[in-house]
């Protein structure tokens, strides 16, 4: 009997990834305008802590030059 059971949510679960695949490309397609915009207000937090602490952001700005520098092809 329990291998009854084990078969039957099978195939419920294959019946529910069946629509799915439709909804993985509306996901996916949401996925993207949120990581736009989540790249959006991360560059726009960005430019507005070197605004707010130009010390901080211009050694990070120094570090970065010395880092490509020092960096060998």
């Amino acid at each position: 009997m329990p291998d009854r059971e084990t078969q039957d949510q099978h195939e419920r679960r294959e019946e529910q990834e069946e629509p799915q695949k439709t909804d993985e490309r509306e996901s996916d397609a949401e996925r993207r305008l949120r990581r736009a915009h989540f790249l959006r207000e991360l560059h726009e937090a960005k430019a507005l802590r070197d605004r707010v602490q130009p010390r901080r952001a211009r050694a990070a700005r120094m570090r970065q030059a010395m880092r490509m520098r020092t960096f060998r092809w």
